[in-house]
């Protein structure tokens, strides 16, 4: 367990409120985060919304009961600076990427709105679980001032359970990446053996967590003196009970290597495998998560 006299980072801790029928996850993110958005040289304002999904899919893909599950989040968009916007978690690992329109970026303000980014845009979050092989994906616009603002929307929206969602990022004088998240629900009544149309926006348990919730500042969310035991008390002590549940250790986790490109790449024709590669019969292939670069010699290559 991790002492207030030690930094708090890259790891997820969960807790639930039994008596106000609510439960919540907080992040925090650090070298983790320097190794991902390091290997892309972002600009500040791409860097800054990659470090907000990060924390979102870290958020969220923690709650995952499934240890082999997985979750992907995306945004579709159109007319927007960014192109392409995906991450994912599985088993306490992230990665990410984004792909954006230089051009575009140069002509927005120096901290774009989200329609500027994504203009006419939607999140999908899509959960894989491993154990039963079944899929479920939600998607919602992308509006609000921020993504943690559409994450939010999706589960009210999609999921008909009250959420908050809070994310905050800052670059330290070092240069150094932090950022962290609180997420927030309500849990349906169902859950507890009651009818689930009791779960609603205004019921008053979950307006007094909520309304707690929203305190939390982003200075204390990227402070890594502050462990998340000690955020988690400042907001709810004087809860009857709250109750920790076991933490995750995150990594960064990139899941392309020689051998499984080379797998994929193998169940192509070799005339197809020739025409891949380059006047040294060499396949490169890019890794847009980890920017990394995997050269494959045709001839080489076996199933």
């Amino acid at each position: 367990m991790t002492t207030a006299n030690e930094t708090d980072l890259d790891r997820a801790l969960g807790f639930t409120i039994p008596d106000r029928h609510a439960r919540g996850r907080m992040v925090r993110l650090g070298p983790v985060l320097d190794s991902i958005l390091q290997a892309h040289a972002y600009p500040p304002a791409i860097e800054a919304l990659l470090a907000e999904a990060l924390t979102l899919t870290a958020l969220i893909g923690s709650t995952l009961k499934d240890a082999g599950g997985q979750l992907t989040m995306q945004t579709q968009t159109q007319n927007g600076v960014v192109t392409l916007l995906v991450c994912d978690y599985r088993g306490g690992e992230l990665r990410g990427y984004i792909q954006y329109d230089a051009d575009k970026l140069a002509d927005a303000p120096e901290k774009p709105t989200l329609f500027a980014l994504f203009g006419t845009g939607y999140l999908a979050i899509t959960f894989d679980h491993a154990a039963t092989g079944e899929r479920y994906q939600g998607i919602v616009p992308l509006d609000g001032e921020s993504l943690a603002d559409a994450a939010q929307n999706y589960f009210v929206q999609s999921e008909q359970i009250p959420t908050l969602v809070r994310v905050g990022f800052v670059r330290d004088a070092n240069g150094h990446h932090l950022a962290g998240g609180l997420f927030l629900q309500h849990l349906p009544e169902g859950e507890e053996g009651r009818d689930r149309i009791h779960t609603r926006l205004d019921h008053p348990e979950w307006e007094h967590v909520a309304v707690l919730g929203s305190t939390m500042s982003r200075d204390e969310l990227t402070d890594p003196a502050l462990t998340l035991e000690t955020l988690v008390w400042r907001l709810f002590n004087e809860e009857e009970e709250v109750r920790i549940l076991a933490e995750l250790p995150l990594a960064k986790g990139c899941r392309c290597t020689q051998d499984y490109i080379a797998q994929v790449i193998a169940k192509f024709p070799i005339e197809e495998q020739r025409e891949m590669a380059d006047e040294n019969g060499v396949i490169t292939v890019d890794c847009a998560f980890c920017s990394r670069k995997f050269p494959l010699q045709v001839g080489e290559i076996v199933s």
